[in-house]
C-alpha cells in the first residue's frame, strides 16, 4: 500500500498546506510610521513592503514610488503657485498647453497628445470657452469635425503662465548640478521610451 504521505504533493514540513490561511505579516514596530509623510513614505513602504514580501524588487519599488510621490509632488507645487492663480486647473493648462504648441487641433488629437479621455476634454473645452480662453470652429479637412483654438485672451494668459511655470522649473532643477540634469533626463528619456512598450496599459 503506498504512503499517503510520500503520495501527498505538500510535505508535512510545508508551512502553507493548501485551504490553510498564510499566518498574518508582523504589524509596524511600535512608532515606526511616526512623522512618515507623503514623501518620507517611499522609503517605508519599501521597508515594510520587503518584510511582508520577501523576494519582491526593492528597488523597482523605490524607483516607480519615487516617480509617481516627485511627480505629484511638482504637479501640485505648479497648479497651486501658477495656474490657479490664473483661475485654471492643471488638467486645463495641459489642454491649453497643446493648443498654444500645436495651434487649432481636434478633440481627438489633445487627447492623445494630453494623455486625457476625450469625455474630460470636451468638458474642460466647455468652460474654458465660458471663461473666453478657448474658441470652437470647423476643422479644415471636414466641416463636421469641430477644432479647438485659443483666443486672443487665451493667448496671453499661456504666455504669462508659461514664464512664471518655467521660472517655478528652474527652481525644481536647482537641485541638480548640470551634468547630474543632463544624466536625469537621459535616465528619465529611456523610462519613457520603454513606456511605448505593447505591454504598457495606455488611455485610448
Amino acid at each position: 500500500m503506498p504512503d499517503p504521505a510520500a503520495a501527498s504533493p505538500v510535505s508535512p514540513a510545508s508551512p502553507n498546506p493548501p485551504g490553510e490561511p498564510r499566518p498574518a505579516p508582523a504589524p509596524a514596530e511600535p512608532g515606526e510610521a511616526d512623522g512618515v509623510d507623503f514623501l518620507s513614505f517611499v522609503d517605508f513602504a519599501v521597508r515594510r513592503a520587503a518584510r511582508r514580501q520577501p523576494g519582491i524588487d526593492a528597488e523597482a519599488l523605490r524607483m516607480i514610488l519615487l516617480i509617481n510621490r516627485v511627480a505629484n509632488v511638482v504637479t501640485y507645487d505648479l497648479e497651486s503657485a501658477v495656474h490657479r492663480p490664473q483661475g485654471w486647473t492643471w488638467p486645463a493648462f495641459r489642454l491649453l498647453n497643446v493648443l498654444w504648441l500645436a495651434g487649432p487641433t481636434e478633440g481627438k488629437r489633445i487627447a492623445e497628445m494630453s494623455g486625457m479621455s476625450r469625455a474630460a476634454i470636451s468638458s474642460l473645452a466647455n468652460t474654458l470657452e465660458k471663461q473666453g480662453l478657448v474658441a470652437r470652429g470647423p476643422a479644415p479637412h471636414d466641416g463636421r469635425a469641430v477644432t479647438l483654438r485659443l483666443t486672443e485672451a487665451g493667448e496671453g494668459a499661456l504666455a504669462a503662465a508659461y514664464r512664471a511655470q518655467n521660472a517655478r522649473e528652474r527652481q525644481w532643477a536647482e537641485a541638480l548640478s548640470d551634468d547630474e540634469r543632463a544624466t536625469f533626463v537621459e535616465l528619465l528619456g529611456k523610462v519613457a521610451a520603454h513606456a511605448t512598450g505593447d505591454w504598457v496599459r495606455r488611455r485610448d
